[in-house]
C-alpha cells in the first residue's frame, strides 16, 4: 500500500466531533457516532482498491472465479446485449405494475431450472432479498430458528417478521440446533400441533469464518423432532454460488437436497461478478440498478413474495441491462467454461493449508496464540473447501498483520468488532481463480515473517520497542497526520 493511501486512511480516523462545538447538533451528533469507530481506527472509507490498479495481489475481493478480472464476463455480457438489441435498458416500474417483461421471466426460469427449483424471483441485492423473505414468508405464530452467525440482513429481516419467536443456536452446532427445536416444540402448541411452522435460517458458506453449514445433519435433526414436516429451511447461498455443486449450482445441489430446502437465496455479485467486473459497461445505460440476487422456491413462495414483500412491491423491476449480466454469468456456468476456475480455487486453498502446515514458524505462532487457522485441522478429509480462510489473531493484532501484508503487496483486510464478536479478530483471506501457487506461497511467507517478528518482540520482555516494523511505519504516518492515539502493545508471553 502506498504511503499516500495509508495517510489518507489514517487521516480519516481523526476525531471530528470535538472540533464541532458550534456546528448544528444534527451534524455534530452524527460525527460523534462516527467518532466511536474512529477511536478504534475502524472508520470505513471509500477508496480505490490497490489490487485493481495492479499494485497488489488480490486476496480480498469476492471475484472468486475471476470472471470480472479476466474479462470473461464482460465478453459474454456484450454478446448477450447484442443478441437482444431491441429491449430497453430499464424496466420503468414495479413488477406488480407494468415493469415486468418477458426476458426477465425467462432468465428467472432458466436460473431456477439450473438450481433444480420450480420458480425464482430476482431482486436488487442479497440484503434486499433477505428483507423480502422475512417480510413475506414467516406467518404469525411461526418460529424462526437461526444460526447465531447469519448475515446482518437476516437479522434485519427477522426484526420485521411476523414471527415473534426467534431462537438462535450455536454456530454449526447440531446439538444446539436440536435443543432449539425442542425448546420451540415444548413452548409453541400450534407448532407442536402442526398448525404453524418453524423456519430455519442458515448459510451455506459463512463469510467471516469460512466454514460450511452441516445442512444434511440439521435436516435430519429437524425430522427427528418434527416428524410432521412443518420445519422448513431457508439457506443463503451467497458464497457458494458458482463455487461448488454441479457446474457451480451451490451447496444444496452439491448435497442433492433440492427437495429438502424450501427457499434458497443466490447472489450474483460474488463468484459471478455480475455487479463488479462489468461495472463500467453497465454504467453506459441509464436506469441501471445492480441486480445481484434471486430467491428460489416453488410457485407458492414466489406468489407470496410478489404479494406480501414490500421490497418487491415498492421497487422498480430489475433492469434489462443487469439481468443480461446475470444471464451472461449463468451462460458461462452452464457451458462448463468456469470448471477450470472452480477447480483451481480448490487447488489453491489446499495448497495454502499444505504450505502452512509445513512451516515451523506457523506452529510456534499457533502455540503462542499469535495466529490460528481453525479450518486447517481437517482440510485433507473434506471433499471440498470454501474459498474463504480466516487468519485468527489477537485483538488489534489483525491491524498489524494487515499493515505488514499491505506493505508486502498483498491485499487483505482486518475483520474486527462489530462485524465479529469482541476478542475474535481475524484477517479474511479470499481466494480467486487467477491467483497462483507462487502467490499463495508468498502470502504464507509474508504472514510467517510477521509472526516471527511478533514472536521475537514477545520474547524480549522489557524491550520498549514492542511494535512491529510495518505498524511503526503506519504510526509514523499517524503522527504526521496528528491522529496518533493510544496504540496497542504486544502481549507479554
Amino acid at each position: 500500500m502506498s504511503t499516500s493511501m495509508m495517510a489518507e486512511w489514517m487521516k480519516a480516523q481523526k476525531l471530528k466531533a470535538p472540533a464541532m462545538k458550534s456546528a448544528p447538533a444534527f451534524y455534530r451528533n452524527l460525527e460523534e457516532a462516527l467518532d466511536v469507530r474512529r477511536r478504534d481506527h475502524g472508520l470505513y472509507t471509500i477508496k480505490s482498491n490497490i489490487w485493481k490498479d495492479g499494485d497488489a495481489i488480490d486476496f480480498s475481493s469476492n471475484d472468486t472465479l475471476s470472471l470480472g478480472a479476466s474479462g470473461a464476463l464482460r465478453k459474454e455480457f456484450m454478446q448477450e446485449l447484442d443478441r437482444h438489441p431491441d429491449i430497453p435498458p430499464g424496466a420503468g416500474s414495479s413488477r406488480v405494475m407494468d415493469g415486468n417483461y418477458a426476458y426477465l421471466e425467462t432468465v428467472e426460469d432458466e436460473i431456477a431450472r439450473f438450481h433444480g427449483a420450480e420458480a425464482g424471483l430476482i431482486l436488487g441485492s442479497g440484503f434486499e432479498a433477505n428483507l423480502a423473505i422475512f417480510a413475506a414468508i414467516p406467518r404469525s405464530g411461526d418460529a424462526i430458528i437461526y444460526d447465531e452467525l447469519v448475515h446482518a440482513s437476516t437479522h434485519d429481516g427477522m426484526q420485521n417478521s411476523q414471527a415473534v419467536t426467534r431462537v438462535p443456536f450455536r454456530h454449526n452446532d447440531t446439538e444446539s440446533f436440536r435443543d432449539a427445536l425442542v425448546s420451540v416444540y415444548d413452548s409453541q402448541s400450534l407448532i407442536r400441533q402442526g398448525k404453524r411452522c418453524v423456519i430455519v435460517a442458515v448459510e451455506s458458506f459463512y463469510s467471516m469464518d469460512g466454514d460450511i453449514c452441516p445442512l444434511r445433519e440439521l435436516i435430519t435433526a429437524s425430522k427427528d423432532i418434527f416428524p410432521g414436516g412443518n420445519v422448513q429451511f431457508l439457506i443463503d447461498e451467497a458464497h457458494s454460488t458458482g463455487v461448488v455443486g454441479p457446474k457451480g449450482a451451490g451447496l444444496v445441489c452439491e448435497l442433492g437436497l433440492e427437495r429438502e430446502v424450501a427457499i434458497r437465496l443466490h447472489t450474483f455479485g460474488k463468484a459471478l461478478s455480475a455487479s463488479g467486473g462489468n461495472h463500467e459497461t453497465l454504467a453506459r445505460f441509464n436506469d441501471v440498478n445492480y441486480v445481484i440476487a434471486i430467491i428460489l422456491g416453488n410457485k407458492t413462495i414466489k406468489r407470496a413474495l410478489v404479494n406480501l414483500a414490500r421490497p418487491v412491491i415498492y421497487t422498480t423491476a430489475p433492469a434489462f441491462s443487469v439481468v443480461a449480466a446475470v444471464r451472461a454469468g449463468y451462460n458461462l456456468l452452464k457451458s462448463g467454461q468456469t470448471k477450470p476456475a472452480q477447480e483451481n480455487v480448490q487447488r489453491l486453498v489446499r495448497h495454502l493449508y499444505k504450505t502452512i502446515n509445513s512451516n515451523a514458524i506457523w506452529e510456534e505462532a499457533t502455540k503462542r496464540g499469535i495466529l490460528s487457522v481453525p479450518l486447517r485441522e481437517d482440510w485433507e478429509e473434506q471433499p471440498f473447501l470454501t474459498h474463504i480462510v480466516p487468519i485468527w489473531t489477537r485483538q488489534r493484532y489483525s491491524y498489524w498483520l494487515v499493515f505488514h501484508l499491505q506493505f508486502s503487496k498483498f491485499c487483505a483486510f482486518p475483520i474486527e468488532y462489530p462485524t465479529v464478536p469482541k476478542g475474535q479478530s481475524r484477517v479474511r483471506v479470499a481466494f480467486h481463480a487467477n491467483n497462483t501457487e507462487d502467490q499463495v506461497e508468498g502470502l504464507v511467507s509474508a504472514i510467517c515473517d510477521w509472526a516471527q517478528e511478533m514472536i521475537e518482540i514477545e520474547k524480549c520482555v522489557g524491550n520498549g520497542n514492542r511494535i512491529p516494523k510495518a505498524a511503526r511505519e503506519v504510526y509514523a504516518i499517524m503522527g504526521d497526520e496528528n491522529v496518533g492515539r493510544s496504540r496497542p502493545k504486544a502481549s507479554q508471553s
